[in-house]
């Protein structure tokens, strides 16, 4: 993942405001709906930047792909990735 070395020069990552992620959090399944919205809710707002930032990142991926790592039919490549779809995939409980 792309933004996370040391380089000093490079600016600080800033998260979008929570309302816009809440729209994003919004997809065409409800199982998505429900997993994602309880991540934001819950847990966002204290996640590391690092952390915050994987997860705005998995909100790009289309719902067939993030469904599949929520489920744990897939894992992702991107090892920044793994740790928050674990957290996701805890709250499709």
């Amino acid at each position: 993942m792309q933004g996370f070395g040391n380089d000093d020069s490079a600016p600080a990552w800033r998260s979008p405001p929570l309302a816009q992620l809440k729209w994003r959090c919004r997809r065409g399944m409800r199982e998505l709906d429900i997993v994602l919205e309880r991540y934001l809710e819950q847990r966002y707002a204290y996640a590391p930047p690092a952390e915050q930032q994987a997860f705005v990142q998995l909100l790009e991926l289309p719902d067939p792909q993030l469904l599949a790592y929520v489920m744990r039919r897939e894992q992702p490549a991107d090892s920044g990735w793994i740790d928050v779809v674990a957290k996701l995939a805890a709250f499709n409980h």
